[in-house]
């Protein structure tokens, strides 16, 4: 669930901070409202493309943070995990992206350095967007096998196979 979204600098938007509050799931309004602004910085965070033309005109970077409480039944822990990344379900994850004008940009999860691919791969586990012309996991053949799994409930199955692959 997202807790947070903080913006800064990016595109019209000199600040904003969004408070979500419990069973939050959608955001909606009026046209030119700047829904497609916050939503393209949520993308951003969520290891989406960076480029410096993002930053507000005048400035030198642009930020972009959000908070999340996962349950502690998300893969995206075992993930985090396999990439070293220190974080658990009672502190809640952190995920930040920084956009500098002279220098490529940054992610951080949990205030720890890690790649935009990185953000993206968490990000998948975090937040699907639904929109005009946004694809949903059904579209991203890389998430298949991990909902079909689910949907058949095969997660011992597929642990025993994991495992057997590793010793092998």
């Amino acid at each position: 669930m997202l807790i947070a979204l903080s913006i800064r600098s990016f595109l019209l938007i000199d600040q904003l901070d969004l408070d979500c509050g419990a069973g939050f799931c959608g955001l909606t309004g009026e046209t030119g409202a700047g829904k497609s602004i916050i939503l393209s910085a949520l993308n951003t965070v969520l290891g989406g493309q960076a480029p410096k033309s993002l930053i507000r005109k005048g400035e030198t970077r642009a930020s972009v943070c959000a908070s999340f409480a996962p349950r502690a039944d998300n893969p995206l822990w075992q993930l985090l995990g396999e990439r070293g990344i220190e974080a658990s379900p009672s502190d809640g994850l952190t995920l930040r992206r920084v956009l500098l004008a002279e220098r490529p940009s940054r992610a951080f999860i949990n205030d720890q350095a890690v790649s935009a691919a990185t953000l993206g791969l968490i990000g998948e586990h975090l937040v699907e967007i639904h929109g005009q012309h946004a694809a949903s996991k059904l579209m991203r053949p890389s998430t298949h096998r991990t909902l079909l799994d689910a949907f058949a409930r095969n997660g011992a199955a597929r642990e025993a196979c994991q495992q057997a692959w590793e010793d092998l």
